[in-house]
């Protein structure tokens, strides 16, 4: 199963009131893993920007007036995107915005039903609590300490973890390859390395004896031994 979870960065709250997308990132699921699949795009929003939005993002005119517009990479996000489900927090609003560029561009919009609102199920699942992708974040230990500003591709990272906290943590998708019976290639996206990192790594927990010891015994395996084909 095919997911793409999604988010927009704009001028504003309305696009009935002008407002436009200025920023789309999104990312591919499948069976609820990331395949390292993901769009992202900046665009020219033919506007000025508001201060209060430019608070939110940090996308400047100045930044934005050499990006394409909407028209130039409909058709190759159009294509990212395909029959996925869109996995949006307050879909809703992402997807006004959505339709609205379509429309514009001459494309075809989306029906809701194409979404999940990861914000519905948020309020249903914690009736009464903050549901916001920070406060989820903070509820399932998921690192948003990179989230100084807004971001398009950074906030569909950070809503890919809480969506899979949300349907039960990981346990529907744990599999070692996501791939089979698919061409990944088909999308001619570009690719992430999907691996967290950690901030300082682990000190090695072996003493120098133990490596020299364990050297020794690599030293009398065979050639063709499987430890010899996989050890770095």
């Amino acid at each position: 199963m095919r997911e793409v979870v999604l988010d927009t960065e704009t001028t504003g709250l309305d696009p009935k009131n002008g407002d436009r997308i200025v920023e789309i990132g999104a990312i591919e699921l499948f069976n609820h893993m990331p395949t390292g699949h993901y769009f992202h795009k900046y665009l020219n929003p033919d506007r000025s920007m508001p201060q209060e939005a430019f608070a939110v993002h940090g996308l400047s005119d100045d930044f934005l007036k050499g990006k394409p517009r909407f028209i130039d990479i409909m058709d190759e996000f159009i294509s990212f995107v395909g029959d996925a489900k869109m996995v949006i927090h307050n879909a809703s609003f992402d997807m006004r915005f959505l339709n609205a560029e379509l429309k514009r561009a001459g494309g075809e919009i989306y029906s809701d039903q194409q979404a999940i609102d990861t914000l519905l199920i948020a309020r249903k699942k914690f009736p009464g609590a903050q549901n916001s992708l920070d406060a989820l974040c903070r509820r399932f230990s998921i690192d948003n300490s990179g989230r100084e500003k807004h971001g398009a591709l950074l906030d569909s990272e950070l809503l890919s973890d809480v969506y899979l906290e949300l349907i039960g943590g990981r346990q529907p998708g744990l599999v070692l390859r996501t791939d089979k019976g698919r061409n990944l290639e088909q999308y001619d996206t570009p690719r992430r390395d999907v691996r967290k990192k950690r901030k300082t790594e682990l000190k090695s927990l072996l003493t120098d004896v133990e490596k020299a010891n364990h050297e020794e015994f690599l030293k009398t395996l065979g050639a063709d031994s499987v430890w010899k084909k996989y050890y770095l």
